[in-house]
C-alpha cells in the first residue's frame, strides 16, 4: 500500500444534476483534508447539510448529504487547496521520503488547480504570434471599452465605436444602432429560469417590438408569466427559441398574436411558437387558449409546441381575414380542440391556408370523460361559416378514444361552421382515434381525407360521420390500405344506358302501366301509403311519356333502381336527361319505411324531405342546373342514413318537361351491393313463370288433347307465354306439343296449356312437371 496519495491526471472538479433522490455523490480526485474539498449547488458555496469521506485517498471519496438536493439543481465539487508551505527540511537533517512524498503532491495538486482555473481566463493561442496583451494604463481606459489594435494588441477604443461591415458599399454604424436590429426578450429583464414571473418584462418587449417595428426574439429558457401575453401586430414576428410557460388564472388567452378589428398583419414570421400551460384545464371553457392568431395575410407560421389548454392554437379572421398563409404545426398535446379554424364576425375569413404535419395527442388520464378533435372548423354566431381551400398534409391523430367502443369522441376533423368547401387532407394518420376521419354538422362540401394509417380499425375505420344537423354528404374518404387503382375506380351498381329501350307494357300494378327491366317505379302520391318496400315500388304505373330516345317523367312519379344497402352507405348516381330530381327512399331491416327522423343526404345540393305520402328525400334542385354557371349537380353523393337497409335511389321529374335519357348508380370499390328487383319482387322484371307439379295427362289418341289451367298471376293478354313438360320418370314421347295461351276459365292472371298428340297412333303421357313462362312485350 502507498505510503502518500498518488496524483493521477484527473481535473480537480466534477459536476451532477440531481434527480431529488440521490443522496451519495462521488468525487473521483483526491484531497488531503475535508477542508480541500468546495461543494457548491447552483453556484453558491454549502458549508454543511453534507459530509465528505474519502480524505487521503488517492481514488477520492464520496459526498454524503442528508437530504438528498431538489431534482434539477446543479451540484459542483472542486478541490480548492490553501498554498501554504507546511513542512521544513532541517539542514544535514534526515529527509524522509513520505514527508518529501507530500510535499511533492501538494505541488502537483496545486498546479492542477491552476491548470484547471486557466482553461476559463482569456489567453493568447499557442500557436499565435506574440502579442502585447497588457491593460492600458488607469487613465487611458477610463470610459472606455477593451479592443484590440491591427496588430493585436490590447488597446482602449471609445464607447460609441462605429462599426463596419467589411464589404464594398457598406457605411459606419454605432453599436447601439447594431443591436437594436432586433429585439430580445432578455433586453427588457426576462430570464427563462422557469421561476421568475417573466410576464411583465416579455410584455414591455412586445410592446417595444410594436412600437420600432421590429423583429421579437424571446431566447432559450423556460418564461413563466401569470399575466397573458400580446404581441400587435406592428411588430415584424416573433422567434421563439424557449418558451412561455403560462401559470396565470383561467378564461384568458396565453399569447395573442396580431391585431384584431380591422387591422391586417401582413407577410408576418412567427417561428418556434411553444406556449405551455402549468395546469392542464378542464376543457370546459374554451377562452382558455394557448395561443390565437389573428387576422394574418401572406405569413409563415410555426407552431412547434403547444399543451394543456381547452383550445391549443386558434387563427381567427376578425374584421378582415384569415388567408393565404402557411402554417408548420408541430406537438398540440393535451388540449381538447388542437387546431381551431375560427372567425369572429361576418365581415371575417378564414380562407386558403396551407397547413404542414402536426401531431396532434392526448394521454389516456387527460380529461378521459370528455370529447376531443384534432381540428375544428367553428364561427361565433353570425359570423361568417364559409372557411375554404384549407390543404393539410400529414398530419397524425392519437386523440385517445377511451373505451372500446369507445365511449367519447376522439375525432381528427370537425366541421361546424356549417358551409366549409374545400377542406382537403392527405396523408392523415390515425391511432386511438374514433372510427371516422371527420365529423360534418352543416352543409360543408367537397371535402377530402386521405388515410393512410388507422392504426385500431384497418381501412374500415376511416369514414365520415354526419350529425342530425347535417345537410350535405360533403365528404370523401380514400383509406390507402386497398390499391390504390382500386379506390380511383368506382364501383358500377347498377347502369340503364338507354332508358328508353327498358320500357315494357306492365299491367300487373294498372291496365296498360309501363315499367323498366331491373327498375321500380315509385308514385309521388301512392294511395294508402303504403307501408313497406314492395308497397312502394310498383311494377309500373301510367304517364311517363315514351319518345323516340328517351322518357318522360312527370312530377309525380319517379324511376329508381332499389338496392340492399346493409353494408355501403354511400352511393353515387349520374343521371343524362333535362329537369330531373334526385329522389332517395329508404327502409330499415324489415323492410318498413324510414320516416324524417332518418334523413338521407346529398353532396352538391340540400336533402328535402318531402313527407307523406311520398316519402321522398329529395334534392332542392334539378341535376342539370347550374350553381354559378356551372354544372356541378350533375354527380351526386347519396349518404344513407344508418338505419337504412334498403334504398331506391333514382329521379323525378322536376317539371312538366323532364326528361330522363340514363341513369346510373355506383359505389365505392370496397362494397358490391345487391341490386333487387324481380324474383319475389314484383317490379323490374318482363317475365313471369309458374310451375305445376300436379297434371297427369291422360292417354290421348291420335289428333286428341287435353287442357290445363295454371294460375300466373300478372299475366295478361298480349303477354307472350309459353309452356313445357317433364314427366316425372321416363322420357317424353316427342309425339304431344304443349301450347300454352293467356286466359282460361278465368279471364285473368291465368293460362292455359294445351297437350295435344299430334302423331298417328295413341300416346300415354301420365305424371309429370308442367312450367309456365309469361313474358311482357316491350312498348
Amino acid at each position: 500500500m502507498a505510503e502518500h496519495i498518488r496524483i493521477g491526471d484527473v481535473a480537480p472538479r466534477v459536476h451532477y444534476v440531481a434527480d431529488g433522490a440521490q443522496t451519495v455523490f462521488i468525487y473521483p480526485f483526491p484531497i488531503f483534508e475535508s477542508a480541500d474539498l468546495e461543494v457548491r449547488l447552483d453556484g453558491l458555496v454549502q458549508y454543511d447539510g453534507f459530509t465528505i469521506t474519502g480524505a487521503g485517498s488517492s481514488e477520492g471519496g464520496r459526498v454524503v448529504f442528508a437530504a438528498p438536493p431538489a431534482a434539477g439543481r446543479q451540484l459542483l465539487m472542486r478541490r480548492v487547496m490553501l498554498i501554504e508551505r507546511v513542512t521544513d527540511f532541517q539542514p544535514n537533517g534526515v529527509l524522509r521520503a513520505k514527508t518529501l512524498n507530500d510535499e511533492m503532491d501538494r505541488q502537483v495538486a496545486s498546479l492542477q488547480e491552476m491548470r484547471e482555473n486557466l482553461t476559463g481566463a482569456i489567453r493568447a493561442d499557442p500557436g499565435d504570434l506574440p502579442a502585447r496583451l497588457v491593460l492600458p494604463a488607469r487613465s487611458g481606459r477610463v470610459n472606455r471599452l477593451l479592443g484590440f489594435d491591427s496588430v493585436g494588441n490590447v488597446t482602449a477604443v471609445p464607447r460609441d465605436p462605429v462599426l463596419l461591415a467589411p464589404f464594398g458599399g457598406a457605411i459606419p454604424r454605432t453599436v447601439e444602432d447594431k443591436l437594436a436590429e432586433r429585439l430580445s426578450a432578455r433586453d427588457f429583464g426576462a430570464t427563462g429560469d422557469g421561476v421568475s414571473d417573466d410576464g411583465p418584462a416579455l410584455q414591455a418587449a412586445m410592446n417595444a417590438a410594436a412600437a420600432s417595428g421590429k423583429h421579437l426574439v424571446i431566447g432559450e429558457g423556460t418564461h413563466r408569466t401569470t399575466i397573458p401575453l400580446t404581441l400587435p401586430g406592428a411588430a415584424a414576428g416573433l422567434t421563439m427559441r424557449g418558451s412561455i410557460l403560462y401559470a396565470g388564472p383561467g378564461g384568458v388567452t396565453a399569447l395573442t398574436l396580431g391585431d384584431g378589428a380591422a387591422a391586417r398583419n401582413q407577410a408576418k414570421l412567427y417561428q418556434g411558437l411553444r406556449v405551455l400551460r402549468a395546469t392542464i384545464t378542464d376543457w370546459l371553457d374554451e377562452r382558455d387558449i394557448g395561443i390565437l392568431l389573428r387576422n394574418l395575410d401572406a405569413s409563415v407560421v410555426e407552431v412547434r409546441q403547444v399543451e394543456g389548454f381547452t383550445i391549443g392554437t386558434r387563427t381567427e379572421g376578425v374584421e378582415l381575414g384569415f388567408e393565404d398563409t402557411t402554417m408548420y404545426l408541430g406537438r398540440f398535446v393535451n388540449n381538447r380542440i388542437g387546431l381551431d379554424v375560427h372567425t369572429a364576425t361576418a365581415s371575417g375569413w378564414n380562407n386558403s391556408v396551407r397547413y404542414i404535419g402536426g401531431h396532434f395527442a392526448n394521454s389516456a388520464s387527460t380529461n378521459p370523460t370528455r370529447d376531443r378533435f384534432g381540428v375544428r372548423f367553428s364561427c361565433a354566431p353570425g359570423a361568417y361559416p364559409r372557411h375554404n381551400a384549407h390543404f393539410f398534409t400529414g398530419p397524425a391523430f392519437e386523440l385517445q378514444r377511451q373505451g372500446s367502443p369507445g365511449t367519447v369522441a376522439a375525432i381528427p376533423f370537425l366541421l361546424e361552421a356549417g358551409d366549409e368547401r374545400g377542406i382537403i387532407a392527405r396523408g392523415v394518420r390515425m391511432e386511438q382515434c374514433s372510427p371516422n376521419v371527420a365529423r360534418h354538422a352543416g352543409g360543408a362540401n367537397d371535402c377530402l381525407y386521405e388515410v393512410v394509417y388507422v392504426g385500431t380499425y384497418a381501412f374500415t375505420g376511416a369514414d365520415v360521420e354526419y350529425t342530425a344537423t347535417a345537410t350535405r354528404a360533403g365528404g370523401t374518404v380514400i383509406p390507402l390500405h386497398q390499391a390504390s387503382a382500386a379506390q380511383g375506380t368506382p364501383r358500377l351498381v347498377a347502369a340503364a344506358e338507354n332508358v328508353r329501350r327498358r320500357a315494357f307494357r306492365q299491367t300487373i300494378d294498372n291496365v296498360d302501366g309501363i315499367g323498366f327491366e331491373q327498375m321500380a317505379v315509385l308514385s309521388g302520391n301512392p294511395s294508402g301509403p303504403p307501408a313497406n318496400l314492395n308497397g312502394f315500388a310498383f311494377a309500373g304505373l301510367s304517364q311517363f311519356a315514351l319518345n323516340p330516345d328517351s322518357v318522360g317523367i312527370p312530377t309525380s312519379r319517379a324511376l329508381a333502381f332499389v338496392v340492399d344497402c346493409s353494408v355501403c352507405k354511400e352511393f353515387f348516381i349520374a343521371a343524362e336527361g333535362s329537369e330531373l330530381r334526385p329522389i332517395v327512399m329508404q327502409f330499415d331491416a324489415s323492410e318498413a319505411v324510414l320516416g324524417a327522423t332518418n334523413p338521407a343526404l346529398l353532396s352538391n345540393m340540400n336533402a328535402v324531405w318531402a313527407g307523406s305520402p311520398s316519402f321522398f328525400w329529395e334534392g332542392n334542385a334539378d341535376l342539370d342546373s347550374l350553381v354559378g354557371g356551372l354544372p356541378i349537380n350533375r354527380l351526386q353523393r347519396v349518404t344513407l342514413h344508418a338505419n337504412a337497409r334498403f334504398a331506391a335511389i333514382g329521379v323525378r321529374g322536376g317539371s312538366a318537361n323532364a326528361v330522363l335519357k340514363a341513369l346510373r348508380l355506383y359505389c365505392s370499390p370496397l362494397h358490391a351491393p345487391a341490386l333487387l328487383f324481380g324474383g319475389s319482387r314484383k317490379w323490374g322484371t318482363r317475365e313471369y313463370g309458374v310451375t305445376d307439379a300436379g297434371w297427369v295427362v291422360p292417354n290421348l289418341a291420335a289428333g286428341a288433347s287435353a287442357t290445363r289451367d295454371v294460375a300466373l298471376p300478372g299475366v295478361r293478354q298480349g303477354d307472350f307465354v309459353q309452356a313445357s313438360f317433364a314427366k316425372s320418370s321416363g322420357f317424353q314421347n316427342g309425339g304431344v306439343v304443349f301450347h300454352a295461351s293467356v286466359g282460361g276459365t278465368a279471364s285473368l292472371d291465368q293460362v292455359r296449356v294445351t297437350a295435344q298428340n299430334v302423331s298417328g297412333g295413341s300416346i300415354t303421357v301420365d305424371a309429370g312437371t308442367l312450367y309456365v313462362r309469361a313474358v311482357k312485350p316491350r312498348v
